[in-house]
């Protein structure tokens, strides 16, 4: 199928283009800049922000599916909106163009899988570093939640850039969960097969080694 991917010039997606080709999808990315995206061989680019929703619409033309992989920096004390903002602005593209599939990466502390992090991440990077970020993922993950999309909200805890290991434990029961990590390569995996595998549909899958 042919697959819209935001994010797509960071680490993860760029795992993400290279995982979706490998398993036939086309794939577009919606790019800032050109420039930037050196190396997303076999990638279809479009320039445009990924909160403006007309260049979300002109970026969905002949897709069946989205992956979202966007990121954003550490920001102790700004609020951050871009994550919500680019969701909200997604889903409505989405709607509009009878796109259905979305398959969207937030992260270990999202939601109800806040406290799972093991010590340091809960009592030290969590509310230091990363506390503006997270609420802006819980905004995000309300978005896609609220919408009518066939959605999977897949929660990575801490990437590396280790070698794959071709499988990952995808867990929705987190009573035994504390940390843990897992590779960019990994998720990649695992995020593309969540567009054509109905398992986690409209669920919030953590994923760790």
């Amino acid at each position: 199928m042919k697959v819209l991917i935001l994010g797509a010039t960071g680490g993860t997606g760029r795992e993400i283009v290279r995982e979706a080709g490998a398993q036939g999808h086309t794939v577009v990315a919606l790019v800032r800049s050109s420039a930037k995206a050196a190396g997303l061989a076999g990638a279809e680019l479009v320039e445009g922000d990924a909160r403006d929703e007309q260049a979300l619409s002109r970026a969905l033309k002949g897709c069946s599916a989205v992956i979202g992989s966007l990121g954003t920096a550490v920001s102790p004390f700004r609020e951050v909106r871009l994550l919500s903002d680019a969701t909200r602005a997604l889903v409505t593209a989405m709607e509009n163009r009878n796109v259905r599939r979305l398959v969207c990466i937030t992260g270990l502390g999202a939601g109800d899988s806040r406290g799972h992090g093991g010590f340091l991440f809960d009592n030290l990077f969590f509310p230091l570093l990363l506390r503006k970020v997270y609420e802006d993922k819980d905004r995000q993950e309300e978005v896609v939640r609220a919408s009518k999309l066939d959605w999977v909200l897949v929660r990575p805890v801490v990437l590396n850039d280790k070698p794959a290991r071709g499988t990952v434990r995808a867990l929705a029961d987190l009573s035994a969960v504390a940390g843990g990590t897992v590779s960019r390569g990994d998720v990649a995996k695992f995020v593309v097969r969540q567009l054509t595998d109905d398992a986690w549909l409209r669920r919030t899958p953590l994923i760790t080694w």
